[in-house]
């Protein structure tokens, strides 16, 4: 098991963080251990199909409205995203490709920094869904790539 696991149903999400750490070079990871990744990615479609999901990881970045009182995970953290209001990582608008993104409260990156709340600009392409964005953005802040360099 490596620094980040993604749980996907053909979303493009792993594909889509593994390019943008290549291109910014935030390979870096924090804690992992040979079972258990640091950073454990749900994506949306995974979320809605799975009624029961096992497993353990150092934090859990998971769709807000996902059935996790079904599940079985053991994570020091977790983290959300979604248009929920009590969601960690939202969407405030969108124009094309281009999201911002408002991080409601701070999160800690697997190597242990802080990242405080704020809002960031986030360039998707316009075929990627939002949930599926907001997937890739959360993973890649938890991973250490710094906001500014998300646009």
């Amino acid at each position: 098991m490596g620094c980040f696991e993604v749980l996907e149903s053909g979303e493009g999400i792993q594909d889509e963080i593994a390019r943008r750490l290549q291109d910014t070079g935030a390979l870096a990871c924090g804690w992992s251990s040979p079972s258990r990744p640091a950073l454990l990615i749900i994506s949306p479609r995974v979320a809605a199909q799975t009624p029961h999901l096992e497993g353990g990881c150092r934090t859990v970045l998971l769709p807000g409205d996902a059935p996790a009182e079904h599940w079985q995970l053991q994570a020091a953290s977790a983290v959300s995203y979604g248009p929920g209001p009590r969601d960690t990582l939202t969407l405030s608008s969108r124009e094309g490709d281009r999201l911002w993104l408002a991080l409601q409260r701070e999160v800690v990156t697997v190597q242990g920094q802080v990242v405080e709340r704020q809002e960031f600009p986030f360039r998707s392409t316009a075929a990627q869904p939002t949930q599926a964005a907001l997937a890739v953005a959360g993973a890649l802040l938890l991973l250490g790539v710094r906001p500014e360099h998300l646009s």
